[in-house]
């Protein structure tokens, strides 16, 4: 499915002419970019795949995947202004991570379970090493989630992006049993339980980047509170929550699932919340990553505005039984989670917070 273009165009050339390449288009480079992908492409083969790269479209047997009445969720991302660091360090390998975490993450909240995933990657010139790295991160995160990279468009847009520049944008289909979607169930009591991030995933990047420009510090400079450079820090790949989570919701007990991205917790937890419920959560239940402590400290950040712009620490939330509170957190972190027992669904709409970030 994936082929190179333009968006579609087509140029035929008379002998010694100007032809689509004169015009910053190689296909021969984009046919080629198809080939070096496919061994990675094929490690994300899963149940229900019928095809491979290079058709028109790509094909997926829902009862081969095992279900029996299917209800499909869709979910569309990219990952933003994360990319200007990957750009100008030239650290691209992550980013394809960052582009399926946003996408399938977003689908687990639903109840669903990842199936296949397809990719838009647009640049100006095709640089064929970069891409292929980008797209090898994407089949990564694939692969990581069990869901399938099954196509997807390369465009090579000439005079649409200056030189070393790209854009990337990700759609991913999941689905669960008609019955088994979420959120479902959530009642005041349910025990709030946070997920740890890896940083800061691949949200608030305009202003992360505003404060390192305030700070004065490049990407090559030292990072303040880790090992390596400052940009190698703040392109770690936003965590994954797929299999987790999945293993979670299967085991009973999970209400609802919200993924911690762009509002922080303050916008996204009452996405998941019935009218007329909120939350009260206790800031001090878990430390602040150092990471965003830099952050606040070099903008002199209030603490509310950290809490609906960052992840502050916690990438998803499951609200859950009160009486499967415990299991399930033993359950996460046998998954391989670190994880905080935040508050309580509580009365009354909003987010209420007691305690400190520390």
């Amino acid at each position: 499915m994936r082929r190179p273009s333009d968006n579609g165009g087509f140029t035929m050339a008379a002998k010694n002419g100007i032809t689509y390449a004169d015009a910053g288009v190689d296909i021969d480079a984009g046919n080629a970019l198809v080939e070096r992908i496919k061994p990675a492409a094929k490690r994300t083969q899963r149940s229900g795949v019928m095809a491979g790269l290079g058709g028109f479209g790509a094909l997926f047997d829902l009862k081969a995947a095992g279900y029996n009445d299917p209800i499909l969720v869709a979910a569309t991302d990219g990952v933003g202004t994360k990319l200007r660091i990957a750009i100008d360090t030239g650290e691209v390998d992550g980013v394809g991570i960052d582009l399926v975490a946003m996408c399938v993450n977003d689908l687990v909240c639903q109840g669903a379970e990842p199936l296949f995933f397809l990719d838009y990657f647009a640049t100006g010139r095709l640089e064929m090493d970069k891409a292929a790295r980008i797209i090898e991160g994407i089949a990564k995160g694939c692969e990581l989630s069990g869901c399938a990279l099954i196509g997807g468009e390369t465009a090579e847009m000439p005079g649409m992006y200056p030189d070393g520049d790209f854009d990337l944008a990700g759609f991913a289909v999941g689905a669960m049993e008609r019955g088994a979607d979420l959120p479902r169930g959530v009642m005041e009591g349910d025990v709030l339980l946070g997920l740890g991030s890896d940083g800061v995933h691949s949200n608030g990047y305009s202003l992360v980047r505003k404060l390192v420009e305030h700070s004065g510090l490049g990407w090559d400079a030292d990072c303040p509170w880790a090992d390596g450079t400052l940009g190698a820090a703040l392109l770690t790949p936003t965590r994954l929550y797929v299999k987790p989570a999945l293993a979670a919701v299967q085991s009973g007990g999970v209400h609802a699932l919200a993924h911690i991205t762009g509002g922080g917790l303050t916008e996204n937890l009452p996405r998941v919340l019935p009218e007329g419920l909120g939350a009260q959560i206790d800031l001090s239940a878990w430390q602040l990553p150092d990471v965003f402590k830099w952050l606040a400290k070099t903008g002199a950040m209030a603490e509310a505005e950290l809490l609906k712009t960052f992840n502050a620490g916690i990438g998803m939330i499951l609200s859950v039984e009160q009486a499967e509170a415990a299991r399930l957190s033993a359950l996460l972190q046998a998954e391989g989670e670190t994880v905080f027992t935040l508050g309580r669904v509580t009365a009354g709409a909003g987010v209420r917070y007691e305690g400190r970030l520390v």
